[in-house]
């Protein structure tokens, strides 16, 4: 059984389609990476997943369950937590307020505590008192991650993670990933750097104008196919 399973799925925002039929499974315990240029249907993809657009019922599949009408709030219930691009904290809340918050809309028993986020990310223990607003932007992302973290998800959505930051933060966050693997979580990662995707992915999906373009484990894929499928067979980014 996969753990989660979309079937033809389509998104709308208004008139206009942003997703065309797109079938992709996640299984247990593995990390996924969504890659494709801006405009490819990432977002879009995360946010359906995640509730935040709604479905056909069963256009999404949660360990067999069909769930792609469900609202936001009842998908993070299921065990699908998001780490929205932007990251999205609480500027009125300290560091440890927007960890809280985390755990407010499923109140299962899990590894993840407080301390445990501290432990993965001990320069948040430091500042849990301060104003997320006084953060770094890889500081800010470690809460949006450990936040998400905090309802115990079977599943982690990861947009955009990396944009905006210097190098070596991305590597300080991507090698968190290890630990929350060690939970049993699977990962989803949507990332625009194709060498980081294919780095830290056991598979990989290329999305372009709203559908799947390329998929398969990043040791099989040859880097003229991912290139193809990212930018188009005229090797240019699409309008």
């Amino acid at each position: 059984m996969a753990l989660i399973e979309t079937r033809a799925l389509k998104a709308f925002y208004g008139d206009f389609q942003a997703l065309f039929g797109v079938d992709i499974v996640f299984e247990q315990g593995e990390t996924v990476a969504i890659i494709g240029a801006n405009g490819a249907g990432k977002t879009t993809l995360m946010r359906s997943i995640a509730g935040v657009l709604r479905n056909d019922p069963g256009a999404i599949l949660y360990r067999d369950e069909p769930i792609g009408a469900l609202a936001a709030p009842a998908v993070m219930g299921r065990g699908i937590a998001m780490v929205p691009e932007g990251r999205r904290l609480f500027p009125s809340l300290s560091v440890e307020e927007n960890l809280l918050v985390g755990n407010y809309g499923r109140k299962v028993a899990g590894p993840w505590t407080l301390e445990t986020v501290y432990g993965l990310f001990p320069i948040l223990k430091e500042r849990r008192h301060k104003p997320s607003t006084a953060l770094s932007g890889g500081q800010q992302q470690m809460v949006a991650i450990g936040r998400a973290l905090m309802s115990n998800p079977d599943v982690l959505l990861c947009d955009e993670i990396s944009l905006g930051l210097a190098p070596v933060v991305v590597r300080d966050i991507y090698a968190a990933f290890p630990r929350i693997r060690e939970t049993g979580a699977a990962i989803v990662v949507v990332e625009q750097d194709i060498a980081q995707a294919l780095k830290v992915a056991d598979r990989v999906y290329c999305m372009m104008e709203g559908r799947i373009t390329l998929t398969g484990k990043p040791q099989d894929l040859h880097r003229d196919a991912i290139h193809t499928a990212y930018f188009g067979a005229d090797g240019h980014e699409p309008a």
